[in-house]
């Protein structure tokens, strides 16, 4: 079997293959090892005698092979070799299924004892697959940087026995808002990240897999379709937002004869399934906003009447002060420039660190005629942006508008 055979079974059964093991074994370092044992072997077995009908099936019983090894050898393990046995020999015993233990360790990655930036790392290694070195790279750190933290964040899942299990109907709301930020903070990363690369598609797909998958284990919660909608409508314009060259063309310039169809049309089809279960929820309404601009053919035939009221609704039920940032956008967009500066001017202090604010602000003021403003509302937006390619972006509309 070849070696991208071997890497395309081990994307799709790593995350089945370390949810199963850790609920087996009770520890993520252990499921892991086993896990990586288990793909190692297949990697050597494989190349020679072909892939098992049940490949899944196959890791699983290698790795729990492995781990009863390990309980026999290490002296940590020895008082639980009773119960490793036991996952080994009783395979077919009453318990939930591999869905169960997926959501299980989606929760347990996301728990809110745990800070964001751990559970973005945890989710990303163990329920993604993606290894450390790449996740590193998304956060511009070392791999042993990395390393450590991933260390220090299964230290904290100890020290607070954080549990990997599904929360009760009565406390599944708040999980879930941990779990649906966890994967929309992913997806940001690959969309716009801050530094570095602007947009890594890996990230994008693996935040909409996971998007997709809490879909299918979580059906009747309308907030994870809204984000799998959202996802959907945003990740469409992904082949129109960079030009040849790499630099960012705004959204008001780029061709939408490129954007995604079937994106598209799957954003439709995921907001029709997340408003038909009649409990409206923030990542809807933004899925809602993603999805008007997707319905323009052009940019000037943006509905940004309805696209304002969206955003004033969704400030209702999340208030924010980026929402209201991008109800001025919509409010100038609509009405003219001094209609979003007056929304604006309350946000100078609560934004005054966030360059979309001086860029939004720069943009309304050249509207305004007021081109001075504008260039140091430019310069603050430069001042405050760190990804490169933004900043050329940045930089060009800054010479067309306050030059």
């Amino acid at each position: 079997m070849s070696e991208s055979g071997v890497a395309e079974i081990f994307g799709a059964q790593w995350p089945r293959l370390v949810a199963t093991l850790r609920a087996d074994l009770g520890d993520l370092d252990l499921a892991e090892d086993a896990a990586q044992h288990a793909f190692a072997a297949a990697t050597e077995r494989w190349h020679r005698d072909g892939a098992p009908d049940v490949p899944g099936a196959w890791l699983l019983t290698v790795a729990r092979r492995w781990a009863i090894d390990q309980a026999r050898r290490d002296a940590r393990w020895a008082q639980r070799e009773d119960a490793v046995r036991a996952a080994l020999e009783l395979p077919q015993r009453e318990r939930g299924s591999i869905s169960d233990d997926l959501l299980a360790m989606v929760f347990g990655c996301c728990h809110r004892a745990l800070d964001e930036p751990a559970r973005v790392a945890l989710t990303l290694r163990y329920v993604v697959g993606i290894p450390t070195a790449s996740i590193a790279r998304s956060f511009l750190v070392p791999e042993q940087t990395m390393a450590k933290r991933l260390v220090r964040a299964k230290q904290k899942i100890a020290a607070s026995r954080v549990p990997f299990e599904v929360p009760d109907r009565a406390h599944l709301a708040g999980s879930l808002y941990e779990v649906l930020k966890v994967v929309y903070v992913i997806y940001t990363q690959g969309h716009a990240a801050p530094s570095g690369e602007l947009v890594r598609g890996d990230l994008c797909d693996e935040a909409r897999w996971l998007a997709a998958t809490l879909c299918e284990m979580l059906p009747d919660e309308p907030e994870t379709w809204g984000l799998a909608a959202l996802l959907a409508y945003t990740d469409a314009r992904r082949p129109a937002r960079l030009d040849d060259a790499g630099d960012v063309v705004l959204l008001r310039d780029q061709d939408r004869s490129t954007w995604d169809a079937a994106s598209i049309a799957e954003g439709r089809r995921l907001l029709g399934r997340a408003l038909r279960l009649r409990r409206v929820g923030s990542y809807q309404l933004q899925a809602a906003i993603a999805g008007a601009h997707a319905s323009s053919p052009r940019f000037e035939d943006t509905d940004w009447s309805t696209i304002r009221r969206l955003y004033a609704v969704l400030g209702r039920i999340e208030p924010s002060a980026v929402v209201t940032l991008n109800e001025a956008v919509a409010a100038s967009l609509e009405e003219g420039p001094e209609a979003g500066l007056a929304l604006l001017a309350p946000l100078a202090t609560d934004l005054d660190g966030y360059h979309y604010f001086h860029l939004a602000r720069a943009d309304m003021l050249a509207a305004t005629g007021d081109r001075v403003a504008a260039r140091f509302a430019f310069d603050r937006a430069l001042a405050l942006c760190e990804n490169d390619t933004e900043r050329r972006a940045i930089a060009r509309v800054a010479a067309e508008k306050s030059a």
